[in-house]
């Protein structure tokens, strides 16, 4: 999706951000993520990064593993992403209703203490500058692996797709759109958000997939619904 303005490195983007911890969540530079925000913390979110004009959150998933049990404030991974404001709807019933795109991934170097209900991080970005250049590495990118896996799972699962439109799409697009859309778990999403470059990305896709459909052969589970 364009958007109105144009990144064209670390120093284009603030240091502190805030940030939406949501478990499972996968954005990637150029990607785009819808969100349902009902909140009132994160309605606040939504409304301090508009009014400062900057219109970015980052998501990040909470790490479970080192946070207390029920933990209202989790401890967060190190790295996440940080997408922009391109759409907004009121739902009228006290919602917004968003879409982000994807900029470009981030460390974690700090959280902040702050005021607001919402959490903020100081970020650095400059590990990751090469998201900052589209489609970057994507020549190396097997993708007639990438493609044999996904007629896979989706014959395993009775699901179709707009092959047409798979054929169609860039290997950057094909690459991240299949990331965020698979229903893998925290961990497998992590893995491939911190991924050094798009060809270890799309491995990590096909290499869970391909376990995960052997384990669906091996248990007999049935199909996703």
């Amino acid at each position: 999706m364009p958007i109105n303005i144009e990144y064209r490195g670390p120093a284009d983007l603030p240091e502190i951000i805030p940030v939406f911890p949501l478990p499972g969540a996968l954005l990637l530079p150029r990607g785009q993520m819808p969100l349902n925000i009902f909140e009132p913390r994160y309605l606040s979110m939504v409304d301090d990064s508009l009014r400062d004009g900057h219109r970015l959150i980052g998501m990040i998933q909470p790490d479970v593993a080192h946070s207390p049990k029920n933990s209202d404030r989790p401890a967060l991974f190190r790295v996440g992403c940080v997408g922009r404001i391109t759409q907004l709807a009121e739902s009228g019933d006290g919602r917004y209703l968003l879409e982000l795109t994807g900029v470009s991934r981030f460390k974690v170097v700090e959280e902040l203490e702050v005021l607001t209900a919402y959490r903020q991080c100081k970020v650095d970005f400059f590990t990751f500058v090469d998201d900052f250049t589209a489609r970057m590495g994507e020549e190396e990118v097997d993708r007639e692996a990438l493609l044999t896996v996904l007629a896979d799972f989706l014959k395993a699962n009775n699901l179709k797709v707009d092959w047409e439109g798979v054929e169609s799409a860039p290997n950057e697009a094909l690459v991240n759109a299949l990331a965020m859309m698979s229903p893998y778990g925290p961990a497998e999403k992590q893995a491939m958000l911190e991924a050094p470059d798009l060809k270890t990305r799309a491995e990590i896709l096909i290499a869970v997939t391909e376990m995960d459909l052997a384990k669906k052969r091996t248990s007999g589970d049935p199909p996703l619904q």
